[in-house]
C-alpha cells in the first residue's frame, strides 16, 4: 500500500502519470475503503455525516461518469482503470492534505485556512488536468480545460442534490 500511495502523491505531484498506475482491478479494490474514510471524515468534520454515504457515492459515479465517455469517445478505453484509478488516488492524496485546513475552517476560521483551501482547489485542478492530459494524450490545456469542466459540473451536481453543502435551503 506505501507503494500505492508514493505512486499517488508522485502523480499529485506531477512526476508520473496515470499510464503508471497499475491496470489492475485490484488497485481500485484497495483504493475505494481509503477513498470513502477519508472522504467521510471530510464530511463529519463539515458536520454533513448524515448523507455521508450517499453524497461520496454520488461523488465517486460523477468520476465514472466524466472519465469513461471521455475515454470511449478517444478511442482509449482501455486506459479508463488507470485514469480512474488515478483520479481518485489523487483525491485521497488531496484530501488528505486538506483535512487540517477544513478542521481550522470548522474550528477556527482564518485566512490562512482559506487561502490553504483555496491553494488546495487550484492544485485539484492541475493535477486532474495533469491526469486528462496523460490518459487522452492531448495538451495540457486541453486537460485543463476538461478538468476545469469536471470541476464546475461535479460541484453544481452536488450542490443541487445536497443543498446542505453549500448552505443554502432550496
Amino acid at each position: 500500500m506505501y507503494e500505492l500511495s508514493l505512486l499517488f502523491f508522485q502523480i499529485a505531484i506531477f512526476q508520473k502519470g496515470p499510464q503508471d498506475v497499475p491496470a489492475s482491478p485490484l488497485v481500485l479494490r484497495l483504493l475505494l475503503p481509503v477513498y470513502v474514510a477519508i472522504n467521510y471524515l471530510i464530511l463529519f468534520l463539515n458536520g454533513t455525516q448524515a448523507t455521508a454515504l450517499l453524497q461520496i457515492g454520488v461523488d465517486f459515479g460523477l468520476i465514472v461518469l466524466f472519465c469513461w465517455p471521455l475515454l470511449y469517445s478517444s478511442g482509449k478505453i482501455a486506459r479508463f482503470p488507470q485514469t480512474l484509478a488515478a483520479m481518485v488516488g489523487t483525491s485521497v492524496v488531496l484530501s488528505f492534505f486538506a483535512l487540517p485546513a477544513i478542521a481550522t475552517l470548522n474550528a477556527n476560521a482564518n485566512d490562512l485556512a482559506y487561502f490553504a483551501m483555496l491553494a488546495l482547489v487550484l492544485w485539484h485542478w492541475l493535477v486532474s488536468g495533469h491526469i486528462m492530459r496523460h490518459a487522452l494524450d492531448q495538451s495540457l490545456f486541453f486537460g485543463l480545460g476538461l478538468a476545469l469542466l469536471y470541476i464546475m459540473l461535479s460541484s453544481q451536481i452536488m450542490a443541487a442534490l445536497f443543498p446542505e453543502l453549500t448552505g443554502s435551503t432550496q
